[in-house]
């Protein structure tokens, strides 16, 4: 057991990222190299190089600081693509309290994170029947695109 978390442990300190597993229920959360207006940037361009349509870049910390408060760095990207969402929808319509897709970029101990909900979390919440198809593409699209967001 030892020799597993020694292993680990020189991974991490080599910098090879992992999900975190204290992540909330629900929650995918990568870490990524690079600050968070890099990270925002990298995953605006990777979301348009997809096709799919960003409608806002939330700038959490920034609100903060205009009413005198303090926030670690933190932005929330809101996207989406009609093609993968609305089937969704069409299954709960309650689903679009939670779509477009949304992601967190956030400064967490020094280190730049990238979160969001898993989709077989908004199926679980939902019960959505019949979009099985575009909430295996928003996985592999989330996984996609939060890949290159770090790179």
């Amino acid at each position: 057991m030892r020799l597993i978390a020694a292993f680990f442990a020189l991974l991490m300190s080599a910098g090879v990222a992992f999900a975190q597993t204290s992540a909330p229920d629900g929650w995918v959360i990568k870490t990524s190299p690079h600050s968070v207006d890099d990270t925002v940037e990298k995953l605006t361009t990777a979301i348009e190089k997809a096709g799919a349509t960003v409608f806002a870049v939330v700038d959490h910390s920034g609100g903060a600081a205009n009413v005198g408060l303090e926030l670690a760095p933190t932005k929330l990207v809101i996207f989406g693509n009609p093609k993968i969402g609305t089937p969704i929808m069409q299954g709960n319509i309650h689903a679009g309290i939670d779509l477009p897709v949304r992601i967190l970029v956030f400064e967490d101990q020094r280190e730049t994170r990238i979160g969001y909900l898993k989709p077989s979390a908004l199926k679980a919440r939902y019960q959505i029947a019949g979009a099985d198809a575009s909430l295996d593409r928003m996985t592999g699209a989330l996984d996609k695109l939060t890949d290159a967001a770090r790179k």
